[in-house]
């Protein structure tokens, strides 16, 4: 049995899907549906039950039969909002949660694969999974942080494997319920569906309209990066998932346009509440996970959105 947390979430989903493309679908997603919305994503994917984070907690705790079961876990569940402060919350979800899922896996020899994100880096221009790289901004890149430390406290005496992936910003199909967190490809999409403009930013932090840079990643490698960690046991570490090249944001609106065949793009003025707390670069160091024997190639922006928009529009 092999359980993924957030299963009905974006990447989670797509994990599940992934899953099923193996063969598997004795998976149990584990997920919190205050927002039914999310039932879309875990419709059309093949599972063997479904249980509220909550409950799934308690069942840990008290070390139920059921969890005896599990083969595998993929902790894929957290609160992805960047400009959520509640920090309480964020510390529960984000970090609390994911220790007693460490433990217990640890505890029982079960793998164990989560996600980390790119968020911890912060502002800073280099991308190596090295502590001095690492300043997040904003209390979602600390929860992830915190736990990425704490994993790497433990690893030396870790007896079974634990995976650390580091996303960076991530886009494809399934994640419309992320409202203002999804992609800016699921934006631009809509923008120029409904008014045929797309809004981006001005210049900023030394970058001119338009040409601030992020790696952007398709989903889909970000699934084949999860499933490669599942068929080997003996890896262990925290590894950035990324193309390893950055694109600007003009770069991603210019293959929008391109797919629509029209279309224009309208800067709209940097806000000042974020000209502190922005990423203007990323740009994935992929060496770590290269050097542990990942080899497949990562897909070309252009492609993975003229793949996505394939998707999205074809409703």
């Amino acid at each position: 049995m092999i359980v993924v947390t957030g299963g009905a979430g974006f990447i989670g989903s797509q994990l599940v899907s992934g899953l099923n493309g193996i063969g598997r679908d004795d998976v149990i997603v584990v997920d919190d549906l205050t927002d039914g919305k999310k039932f879309v994503n875990l419709a059309v994917n093949k599972i063997a039950d479904y249980i509220d984070k909550a409950d799934f907690r308690r069942l840990l705790d008290k070390r139920d039969p059921l969890c005896d079961k599990i083969e595998f876990i993929f902790h894929q569940g957290a609160c992805s909002t960047t400009t959520e402060w509640d920090g309480q919350y964020m510390m529960d979800n984000n970090y609390t949660y994911s220790k007693e899922l460490l433990h217990y896996s640890l505890e029982k020899s079960i793998p164990f694969v989560y996600a980390s994100s790119a968020a911890v880096y912060g502002v800073n221009t280099r991308f190596h999974e090295k502590p001095e790289n690492e300043s997040p901004i904003n209390v979602y890149g600390y929860s992830k942080l915190l736990f990425d430390n704490y994993v790497r406290r433990l690893m030396p005496d870790m007896k079974s494997q634990v995976i650390g992936l580091r996303y960076f910003n991530v886009y494809g199909s399934g994640e419309a319920h992320k409202n203002n967190m999804a992609s800016v490809v699921y934006h631009f999409n809509n923008q120029i569906k409904e008014k045929g403009q797309l809004r981006l930013f001005e210049g900023s932090h030394g970058y001119a309209n338009g040409e601030q840079l992020r790696d952007f990643v398709f989903v889909d490698d970000v699934i084949n990066v999860n499933l490669w960690c599942m068929k080997n046991p003996n890896v262990s570490g925290i590894f950035n998932v990324g193309t390893g090249k950055a694109n600007s944001f003009n770069d991603v609106a210019k293959a929008v346009i391109e797919w629509h065949g029209r279309g224009e793009i309208h800067y709209i003025p940097f806000p000042e509440s974020l000209m502190n707390s922005y990423q203007s670069f990323t740009e994935a160091n992929i060496d770590n996970l290269r050097s542990v024997g990942y080899g497949h190639e990562f897909t070309r922006i252009k492609d993975g959105i003229n793949s996505y928009l394939d998707i999205l529009n074809s409703n």
